[in-house]
């Protein structure tokens, strides 16, 4: 094993210990906001499970000689405490917090795919069977998230105490639209980044996918006789410029983006889920129907992604021309 890949597997360790930092953060907290029993007990469990999965990585990285790195911890935690404060602010707390999870269980599910790989290459079996098994953990818990949609959705209309389902259901296309403008920013700016064959199809194909959604939630808008939050747009589309500036400064761009990019598509599609049924609820059906085939493009988006880890971590390794 290289000098060099056992850096960079201990590098991955203490990034997966930060993320856990942060989880841990969002999570102590998560549970008494989360507005619906069953998303509650969900969180809870899983406080219980990433204490755990804490706990091994820091025996990892003791094993190591290697202590996690107390900078990236305290980013972390920081940023954990921000999300929550966030979703304590939304008025419809219970679906915002779902898929907000949903995306970190998906990011979390990504780091632990990669750092799994890399121990795989660097011949450490016992790094790789931890990652392996938290990863599964992790997907699990994204399917406990999924399985809640229902209850989250109908808990965040009684929790704003919606009693207009037409206006919540053009603040749900609204946000939607918004969301896709900060996906087209960081997809743009990724494609300037990526060297991975594979990985450069999987953003240019979805970039023309998410502009064409874009179109679909105007043309749904519209129909309303309303139209997008511009003040949204333009500040998640800042947010994804930033985004691209971080992965551009980062030593292995092309592993992290894509992991990135994958915990993304499940924040759309947490989004996506919870509007799909405020517009059944609101009696739009074609909206339903038009969500639905949005939905079935943005799993296989991150399907195809999940499939591009190995070439984005080729790329990510190989030695400097």
């Amino acid at each position: 094993m290289s000098s060099d890949l056992a850096e960079r597997l201990t590098t991955y360790l203490r990034n997966a210990h930060a993320i856990e930092e942060q989880a841990l953060q969002q999570l102590q907290s998560a549970p008494d906001i989360a507005g619906e029993p069953g998303l509650a007990e969900v969180l809870r469990q899983h406080l219980v499970e990433t204490g755990h999965h804490e706990r091994r990585i820091r025996e990892l990285l003791d094993a190591r000689g290697a202590a996690p790195s107390t900078l990236k911890d305290v980013v972390m935690r920081a940023g954990g405490a921000g999300m929550v404060l966030f979703a304590r602010a939304q008025t419809d707390t219970p679906g915002k917090l779902a898929a907000h999870a949903l995306a970190y269980e998906a990011f979390e599910w990504a780091a632990y795919d990669l750092l799994a790989r890399t121990a795989e290459r660097a011949q450490e079996p016992r790094v790789a069977e931890v990652a392996r098994s938290i990863r599964h953990e992790e997907r699990a818990m994204m399917e406990r998230i999924e399985a809640l949609f229902d209850a989250t959705a109908d808990a965040s209309l009684q929790q704003a105490s919606v009693t207009d389902l037409e206006g919540a259901l053009l603040d749900y296309l609204a946000d939607a639209h918004a969301i896709e403008a900060q996906s087209i920013q960081l997809l743009e700016s990724g494609l300037s980044m990526v060297e991975a064959a594979e990985l450069k199809r999987a953003f240019r194909t979805h970039l023309s996918e998410t502009r064409a959604q874009q179109g679909v939630l105007e043309a749904r808008l519209a129909a309303h006789d309303s139209s997008r939050s511009r003040i949204k747009d333009a500040a998640l589309r800042i947010g994804g410029f930033n985004w691209g500036l971080f992965f551009r400064a980062q030593p292995d761009t092309e592993a992290k983006l894509a992991g990135f990019v994958y915990a993304f598509e499940h924040l759309e599609i947490g989004g996506y889920e919870q509007l799909r049924r405020v517009a059944a609820r609101a009696g739009d059906q074609a909206t339903a129907d038009a969500v639905s085939r949005i939905l079935l493009q943005e799993r296989q988006a991150a399907a195809t992604l999940a499939a591009t880890f190995e070439r984005a971590l080729d790329a990510t390794l190989a030695p400097a021309p």
